[in-house]
Order: structure tokens, then C-alpha cells, then sequence
């Protein structure tokens, strides 16, 4: 089993795909300080599992991220893939050629893969478990892993022959299973206590049954009463309904039989309606041959009044002539009179004038 190629993308300083092919033999990589090649190391730790920023340079995880230049924009998100040829079968599986990719967003999500599926970070522990891979394993080591190394902290040292002896995988399995233990107690603990809960619940229960029970007699009962109860309003209420039928088909015929009377009455009111607009024609044309007449009256009344002021004149005309007249008559017979005198004088004149 050895590393053949590592393919980075967006993470630190490689904002550009960059593949690292690592043919057979030692493959080394030079540069001057700054030029990114500590980040090579971090991003094989950080492919491996590594969870912890400060052991990749980095105050968070998100800042594994390519985080832009002044000629460059930021990327949104970091990928390395790892290959690794297993032609003698050390990795547990099937593949002879094993691809572990990891990839984070910028928003925090993050996932792995495993030969292209989705897969947990889990399955990538437990594959290279006891076969000197792995973030903390000893096939990655830096200036501090030598610096623990030679140190006299002998569980660091410890940590490191344990891995490269193989039986870091059987330590973490007992450990696993010691803790399952522990937790296996802790539920039956739980459940210990869940029972002695349980049976005071049931207790209570039982109670709450017993009382259901006679709950359950006396609704039955109950539910008997009202069933009778309602089997004597239903007899009531049908023969109300009986009744209130009879006066409803009494009252639907009356019904009828008004709006029948209801209809001729609409027809007789329409004819009338006709009549009276026929009527109210007649009406307009007399009320127009009164005006018509009026006016005539109006005007003959006029000439009425004058020819009564012209009969008045002339009676008064006549007055005034008869007035005159039997004036002139008085005044005639008075020389009708005088004449007689006269006469009578003339002759007695003569008569003397003879004599």
C-alpha cells in the first residue's frame, strides 16, 4: 500500500487544481519558506480525518478555504482527494485502488467519499485503522510528532508503537466495547428505575382501570336510559311530526289555493293596469280637449263681460233716453197745454178782434 497521487483544490494556497503524483521511490518537495509546503502535509492530515484546526495552522476549519488575493476572488469551497493503490489488499475492501476525498463549504457543511460515494467519517477511521494512516498516525509525521517522539512523555510514545504494533484498532474496539458496557449498565440502571416507575404507573393503572370499569357499567346504563329516553322523545316527536305534517299539507293546499286566487288577482290587476292606461290615454286626450274648451270659455267669458259692460252702457244709454223721453213728453203735453191756452186765447182773441 502506497500513496500514488494527492489532488487539491481550493485548499490554502492552491486555489488553482493542483494533482501530486507520487511515482515509486522518495518523492520530495522543495521550496523557500511561505511557498506552501507545509500545506501539502496539512491537506494529507486534513483528507485523513483531522478535526482539529489547531494541528492544520488554522484558527477554524473554514479557513482551510482559499480566502482570495488581491488579483483572485475567494472560493467557496476546499477538496482534496487522496489515492492510494492497495494492490496487497492491507485496506479492508474489495478495491485495489481506494480514493478518499473530503470537501467543506464555506458555509460549514461538509462530506466525505469514498471511491466517489458519500460516505461517514467513520468508514475513513475505521478503514485505515492499524495500517499507519491516519491523521495521528506515525506515517504523517511533523517537526512536533519527532519533538514528542524524543520527549520523555512516555504515552505519546507510547501512542506511536501501539499504532505501528497494530493494535490501536483492538484497543479502540475494547475501548468501544467498554464503553458500551458502561452504557449497557446505564440503561439497565435506567431501566431499573424505569421498571419501579413502571410499576407504580401500573399500580395506579390499575386503579384507574378499576374505576374505568364502573365508568364504563354505569355509561352503559346511562347510555341504556338516554337510548330509552330517546326512543320516547322520537315517539313523541313523531306524532308532532304527524300532526305538523297534516297542518303542513292542510296549509300547502291553502297555499295553492291562494296563490291561485294570488294569480287571477295579478291577471285581473294587469287587466285593470291596461284599462287604466287606456283610461289615462282617454283622460290625457279629454284633459286636453277641456284646456282646449277652457280656453274657449275662457275667451267667450271675456266677451261676455264685454258685451254685459256694452248691455249696461246701453241700458243706461236707454235710461237716460227714456229719462229724456218722458221729459220731452212732459215737456210736450205742457205745450200741448200751453198751446190749448193759446189757442183758446187766440180765439177768444179773434173773437174780440171780430167783436
Amino acid at each position: 500500500m502506497y500513496l500514488s497521487k494527492l489532488e487539491l483544490h481550493g485548499f490554502k494556497s492552491f486555489a488553482q487544481k493542483t494533482t501530486l503524483t507520487f511515482d515509486p521511490g522518495v518523492t520530495a518537495i522543495v521550496g523557500p519558506n511561505g511557498c506552501g509546503k507545509s500545506n501539502v502535509i496539512d491537506a494529507v492530515r486534513w483528507v485523513l480525518g483531522e478535526q482539529r484546526a489547531r494541528l492544520l495552522r488554522s484558527d477554524r476549519m473554514e479557513n482551510v478555504i482559499f480566502n482570495g488575493t488581491s488579483k483572485r476572488r475567494a472560493l467557496g469551497l476546499a477538496e482534496v482527494s487522496l489515492t492510494i493503490e492497495n494492490t496487497r489488499g492491507v485496506l479492508p475492501t474489495e478495491y485495489s485502488e481506494v480514493t478518499i476525498t473530503r470537501r467543506l463549504y464555506r458555509s460549514g457543511e461538509s462530506e466525505y467519499l469514498l471511491n466517489g460515494t458519500v460516505c461517514r467519517l467513520k468508514d475513513i477511521l475505521d478503514l485505515f485503522m492499524d495500517t499507519g494512516m491516519g491523521a495521528g498516525a506515525y506515517s504523517v509525521i511533523e517537526l512536533k510528532m519527532i519533538e514528542d517522539i524524543l520527549s520523555d512523555n512516555a504515552a505519546d510514545r507510547r501512542r506511536l508503537f501501539e499504532e505501528a504494533a497494530g493494535v490501536t484498532k483492538y484497543k479502540m474496539r475494547r475501548r468501544q466495547a467498554l464503553n458500551k458496557l458502561d452504557s449497557t449498565q446505564t440503561d439497565l440502571t435506567r431501566l431499573a428505575d424505569l421498571t419501579d416507575e413502571v410499576e407504580r404507573t401500573v399500580r395506579s393503572l390499575q386503579r384507574q382501570a378499576q374505576k374505568a370499569a364502573r365508568h364504563q357499567r354505569l355509561a352503559d346504563r346511562l347510555l341504556l336510559l338516554e337510548l330509552a329516553l330517546a326512543a320516547w322523545d322520537y315517539e313523541q316527536l313523531a306524532d308532532e311530526h304527524r300532526t305538523l305534517d297534516r297542518d303542513a299539507r292542510h296549509l300547502r293546499t291553502q297555499v295553492e289555493a291562494l296563490t291561485t286566487h294570488v294569480g287571477q288577482g295579478e291577471a285581473a290587476l294587469e287587466q285593470q293596469r291596461t284599462g287604466l292606461v287606456a283610461r289615462e290615454q282617454a283622460l290625457s286626450q279629454r284633459q286636453q280637449l277641456l284646456n282646449t274648451h277652457t280656453d274657449t270659455v275662457r275667451q267667450l267669458e271675456a266677451e261676455t263681460r264685454v258685451g254685459a259692460e256694452r248691455r249696461a252702457s246701453d241700458t243706461r244709454a236707454l235710461d237716460r233716453l227714456a229719462r229724456e223721453s218722458e221729459a220731452d213728453h212732459l215737456r210736450r203735453q205742457e205745450l200741448t197745454r200751453e198751446e190749448d191756452t193759446v189757442r183758446r186765447r187766440l180765439t177768444e182773441a179773434e173773437a174780440t178782434h171780430a167783436e
